[in-house]
């Protein structure tokens, strides 16, 4: 290393060098290795893989004790059929695409939901007629691209209450509807059905997810404590830290009979200092 045109010596080199590292950290600027990162990774892929089992374990147990199953149930209707002559016409067919959001939004208004839990006997938990606000969360009104279809689907906990609600939400719409908006009468071409499977939760999917989570959380833990981790035990760590490469490593172990000598000889010196204490 050269300053100023005169030579340095090696000590002069280190304490420089040192204080260029020490500058850089003192920026608060930190170089992450990620093949240092790659090889921590796979010197605890056993801890890694542990904590992936139980993740998995413990999100399928959750899924499995914790969460009720749901069952969906869809009643299907079909707006603005043919006009009086049996003929779809360009009209109808204009006519039906401008009513498909009317029908979204009728179908889940107030007094229509009201209908619903009067006629079905809806209660909550406390046993008092259940709010129409809590059957909207129940339900859905969706419409397939480019179709005057309408999907009236019911969500819950017992599959012949979703199968319930969907046609009873769809035969009252087809009776209101009409009369509200001044329009064919809809035809429901295919009444909701009893599910026999769940629509949710998914066992595979929730116990891949808590086991991805619980091995990102472990490798997290991992990178945390790798970058906090100052210790210097390694020739290559002194470099890194201040700049200087060391000369010779004084290896940390048993040193055999030399080792039990030199106990041997402290116990001694202690135990004359004590008599001569005494």
């Amino acid at each position: 290393m050269i300053l100023g045109g005169d030579k340095l010596t090696a000590a002069e080199n280190n304490k420089y060098a040192g204080a260029a590292v020490a500058r850089d950290m003192n920026t608060g600027e930190e170089e992450i290795d990620l093949v240092e990162i790659f090889y921590l990774m796979l010197d605890n892929i056993g801890k890694i893989l542990i904590c992936l089992l139980v993740g998995a374990i413990l999100a399928f147990a959750g899924t499995r004790f914790l969460i009720s199953p749901k069952y969906q149930a869809t009643a299907k209707m079909y707006i603005v059929s043919a006009s009086k002559s049996s003929v779809v016409d360009i009209s109808d067919l204009n006519l039906s695409s401008a009513l498909r959001a009317d029908y979204r939004e009728l179908l889940t208004n107030r007094p229509l939901l009201e209908k619903v839990v009067e006629q079905l006997d809806l209660r909550n938990e406390d046993g008092e007629p259940m709010d129409y606000r809590t059957l909207l969360d129940m339900v859905s009104v969706t419409n397939p691209t480019d179709t005057r279809i309408i999907n009236i689907t019911a969500t819950t906990t017992d599959p012949q209450l979703s199968a319930d609600i969907a046609n009873a939400m769809a035969n009252e719409g087809k009776l209101d509807l009409p009369r509200i908006m001044q329009t064919d009468e809809p035809s429901i071409y295919e009444p909701a059905i009893v599910p026999t499977r769940k629509s949710s939760p998914s066992y595979s999917r929730n116990t891949l997810i808590g086991g991805l989570l619980g091995a990102l959380a472990c490798m997290a833990v991992l990178i945390v404590r790798f970058l906090m981790n100052d210790t210097i035990s390694t020739p290559d760590d002194v470099y890194k830290y201040f700049g200087v490469q060391p000369l010779a490593v004084i290896p940390e172990g048993n040193l055999g009979e030399f080792n039990d000598e030199y106990t041997r000889n402290k116990m001694s010196s202690k135990k004359k200092r004590r008599e001569t204490e005494d």
